[in-house]
């Protein structure tokens, strides 16, 4: 048996998060999945598994209320159940940032689709900033991207004010794994005087499902919060694994980069 697994989100203004938390919790768990809900005023955030069956019910009847019409999914197969368990929560963001300006149901960047994306970040113009954290860009970026090293989204925010001016840095294109942190990061830019602000529709994720290896700018793996590790080209499964510390190890790799320990 293989598994289908689902990753979406979407910037939408929830009225009633609990009623919302409960629907979503029984129809899950109906449709035999597992995976992660997280429920905010702003939107709704997840990535969750199950049979494939399951998963379509489970997306039509989200799409079936008229804030989440649009939800866009980027899915994946799995060999073997992905997540423990099924989980619906409700929490003050659905990505934690900790600025209210950064609001994309107020502003956002401009969506960039995969197959545009190659064109504009290799313009002499374009800044290319990665806004995932360090142990995420450790083991791929798209080749020329800025690396803010972050440890936390959060972190995000002291990388602009100590290194980004909008007056310099006219043409900003943002990516992360599935689109939500750029959807906040380019809000944030917006709010703080940057104009020109494209991210990438879909993510990382959308761009390995759908732009050959041939015709790539992405170089290694893209980090994913489950217990695949890690996907290449074709969203499939890298042979990562993940250390104790919480960094990842190359396939192969006897000892974890980041802290020294052994990874065997």
């Amino acid at each position: 048996m293989t598994f289908t697994v689902s990753a979406f989100y979407k910037f939408s203004r929830v009225e009633d998060c609990e009623a919302l938390r409960a629907d979503l919790a029984a129809r899950g768990e109906g449709e035999g999945l597992c995976g992660t809900i997280l429920i905010a005023p702003e939107g709704i955030n997840a990535t969750i598994a199950g049979p494939d069956s399951g998963v379509r019910a489970f997306l039509a009847h989200l799409r079936s209320d008229p804030q989440f019409a649009g939800l866009v999914s980027k899915e994946s197969v799995a060999e073997t159940q992905p997540f423990q368990r099924w989980k619906v929560k409700v929490k003050p963001e659905i990505l934690t940032f900790g600025a209210a300006e950064a609001d994309p149901n107020v502003r956002a960047g401009t969506y960039i689709k995969p197959q545009e994306w190659n064109a504009l970040i290799t313009r002499e113009d374009v800044l290319l900033i990665d806004t995932r954290n360090d142990y995420e860009v450790a083991i791929g970026t798209f080749r020329g991207a800025v690396d803010p090293k972050t440890r936390a989204f959060t972190g995000f925010k002291d990388f602009v004010a100590a290194n980004l001016d909008p007056s310099t840095h006219r043409t900003v294109a943002m990516f992360c794994t599935g689109g939500i942190r750029c959807e906040k990061a380019s809000a944030y830019l917006r709010a703080h005087g940057f104009e020109d602000v494209y991210h990438l529709e879909g993510g990382i994720l959308k761009y390995l499902e759908d732009i050959p290896a041939e015709q790539s700018l992405w170089d290694g793996a893209c980090f994913v919060f489950d217990e695949r590790v890690a996907v290449g080209h074709g969203v499939q499964p890298s042979g990562h694994r993940l250390c104790r510390c919480g960094w990842p190890v190359a396939p192969g790799g006897a000892v974890c980069s980041s802290c020294g320990a052994s990874a065997t």
